[in-house]
């Protein structure tokens, strides 16, 4: 809308009440943090094996030896989720007081049909322990018992997150409504596409009032003329792929957003997996998000969009392949290899999003950030799965990871520059694919 642009232009660009929206905005996305970071603790599973109930009683010996050792790795633990026959146990220390003079090893083993011990040395408790440690496991139901059982978890998993912040419900979801709601205004550009003329009118006369400017006489009137007298026209997500070019460009974006958010997240909700202090990992993770959004920010005001993101993530995908190469008693500088990983995937992560605005027209632009984001949490659903490969090979998340960032980063060299280039404000405006002939087909939409 290119006439409420120049209606509005009497407001400046950074005035005082642009500079409190900004900051309401701001302070509204804060706790949207601890909702995203906080699985990795609230969901963390401790150490745990079954456990053995008290009315057998056993001796501390006997106690001692109801759980299996196997072989994990490269060293002996108990079994999390075996035990030996309770009845066979019971009947034998009632036979024999010392167990070491029975070959416990022949005695068969069942499942933790009594729920499970947890260990409290990290953490007091978890979504884990909390729901399994009173509702024993789900894999203790049958089938149909599981999906009748699951609500019920499901809900106690809702109030274990909900328990976790000081707060409560306040801490994130009200305060966000209450901040939005309460102080910051609705858009007066979408009041005006909707035709609330005078809702739009009345909060850009009060945004004149706090930037210290005296508004036109004449504010909304030649733009409603405008609205009425033009049709509406509604884009879908087909106009995304209207024609050859606009496909390359689409499958090319999509396949970036879904593999960098991958990356990201699972990095992020990896830290436990890390050498050293979970709490400190975790820190030190958020923290190297800072200056990679400085960095992105310097980037996309000199830089090549084409080569700051592809630059971004090839480094990022080829310090995560370094990481194969680290001996066992180089942990730590693992662990700064991921966090350099990190690094250059927050900043990837931030110059899609410009770069993403500045490929498609104006018409369908907002549809096409939307579509693109939408596709980006596939990638972060299956995020949190990556690492369980880790129990067939250590490194072959970080494989994962780090070969599907260095494929992005060739793909994105595909796709056109943008860097002081006008935005588009049609489909027919949109620049052509690199090293492809694609033919506008007669259909574009102007």
């Amino acid at each position: 809308m290119r006439d409420y642009d120049e209606i509005t232009a009497f407001l400046g660009e950074w005035g005082p009440y642009q500079k409190i929206i900004f900051f309401l905005l701001s302070i509204s996305i804060l706790p949207n943090g601890f909702c995203g970071i906080s699985i990795v603790f609230v969901g963390d599973i401790p150490e745990h094996r079954c456990l053995i109930p008290g009315h057998l009683n056993l001796s501390e010996a006997w106690m001692n030896r109801t759980i299996p050792l196997e072989q994990d790795r490269d060293k002996l633990q108990y079994s999390k989720c075996r035990r030996y026959r309770l009845d066979v146990i019971k009947n034998l220390s009632e036979i024999f007081p010392d167990p070491d003079s029975v070959n416990i090893s022949e005695v068969g083993q069942e499942p933790c049909l009594d729920g499970w011990v947890y260990s409290k040395e990290q953490y007091i408790s978890t979504i884990v322990s909390e729901v399994w440690e009173k509702d024993s496991s789900v894999w203790n139901y049958g089938y149909t018992e599981w999906i009748q059982h699951n609500s019920n978890v499901l809900s106690k998993l809702g109030n274990i997150l909900l328990s976790k912040f000081p707060c409560g419900l306040w801490t994130d979801f009200k305060l966000c409504r209450c901040i939005c709601s309460w102080f910051i205004p609705k858009s007066p550009r979408w009041l005006i596409s909707k035709g609330r003329i005078q809702e739009a009118e009345a909060i850009l006369r009060y945004a004149a009032k706090k930037n210290g400017v005296n508004p036109p006489v004449m504010l909304i009137n030649d733009l409603k003329l405008e609205v009425m007298r033009h049709e509406k026209k509604h884009y879908s997500v087909i106009d995304m792929f209207r024609n050859r070019n606009m496909q390359a460009i689409g499958v090319i974006n999509i396949v970036v957003w879904m593999f960098t958010s991958a990356g990201y997240f699972a990095l992020s909700l990896s830290t436990p997996n890390l050498h050293g202090d979970d709490y400190l990992n975790c820190f030190i993770s958020a923290v190297v998000e800072v200056p990679a959004y400085v960095t992105a920010w310097l980037f996309l005001q000199r830089s090549s969009r084409r080569f700051s993101l592809s630059g971004s993530l090839f480094l990022g995908g080829v310090v995560l392949f370094f990481i194969r190469l680290m001996s066992s008693n180089l942990s730590a500088f693992s662990t700064a290899l991921v966090m350099i990983g990190k690094f250059c995937t927050t900043i990837a992560f931030a110059i899609l999003y410009v770069y993403t605005v500045e490929l498609y027209p104006t018409t369908i632009r907002n549809l096409s950030v939307g579509v693109s984001s939408m596709f980006s949490r596939v990638g972060s659903i299956c995020s949190p799965y990556i690492f369980y490969l880790g129990i067939h090979y250590d490194f072959l998340p970080y494989i994962l990871i780090g070969g599907s960032t260095m494929f992005s980063a060739i793909l994105v060299l595909f796709l056109p520059e943008t860097l002081n280039v006008p935005l588009p404000e049609t489909i027919n405006q949109m620049q052509k694919i690199k090293g492809a002939n694609c033919v506008n087909t007669q259909n574009s939409i102007s």
